[in-house]
């Protein structure tokens, strides 16, 4: 018990640093959020002005939105890092692999859900899309995603970190694996945003979290690949 609770204190020491980090570059964190909001905006004006049309498209554009700042943002967590040597420090740590993919992949839900919390209400008044009594579940939905999301980049990103063309192979090789996060998450923030029944909204949660549970445990196994490359 007292080796878990010293894995968790590595993990969350990591997740701390990486947040903090995160949040000091400021520079990097209005990249990301302008990349959303240029994403929602561009599909916006291509759209067009029917409103009825922008509603049905917000559920995909706003996860599009989500996904292509989030890689950015996973890539980012892990390329600080190796620019001044940390990565290597980290891996002669004695600890777990697992507990530093666990820090690193929490500091990347993090991320993914403030992404989340700044992108949903810029959907709402670009696409003019109704959340009402839905927003419990988009919740919901936005935390299963961040987590899958966070599980898979924060996976690639460590095994794509120390390449010269990192910024083009990560969504290269981290966007075909995250489809069926992307089709379940659209899917089930259309059905709770039309209001179907929970039946059909539960289907596409639980392949979310089946998703997410596979992703992690997939990670935790082979991060070490990462750290000893």
């Amino acid at each position: 018990m007292s080796d878990l609770w010293r894995q968790m204190a590595v993990a969350r020491a990591i997740a701390t640093k990486d947040l903090r980090a995160e949040v000091r570059g400021r520079q990097a964190v209005t990249t990301t959020l302008f990349l959303a909001a240029v994403t929602l905006l561009v599909f916006g004006f291509a759209l067009g002005p029917d409103r009825a049309r922008l509603a049905e498209a917000g559920p995909g554009l706003l996860w599009l939105a989500v996904v292509l700042s989030g890689v950015l943002a996973l890539g980012r967590l892990h390329q600080s890092e190796t620019e001044d040597g940390a990565f290597e420090v980290l891996a002669t740590y004695p600890v777990s692999r697992a507990a530093i993919y666990a820090g690193k992949a929490a500091g990347g839900v993090a991320a993914m859900l403030a992404l989340g919390a700044v992108v949903i209400p810029l959907t709402v008044i670009l696409y003019g899309v109704d959340i009402g009594p839905a927003l419990p579940g988009l919740v919901v939905i936005l935390a299963l995603g961040a987590v899958g999301l966070a599980a898979v980049g924060t996976l690639y990103a460590g095994l794509t970190v120390r390449l010269r063309a990192r910024e083009v192979l990560l969504p290269l090789l981290l966007l075909p694996v995250v489809a069926p996060l992307l089709l379940a998450a659209v899917s089930a923030t259309t059905a709770v945003l039309a209001g179907d029944p929970l039946r059909e909204l539960a289907a596409w949660l639980q392949l979310l979290a089946g998703y997410d549970v596979a992703m992690l445990l997939a990670g935790g196994l082979t991060y070490g690949l990462a750290l000893e490359e």
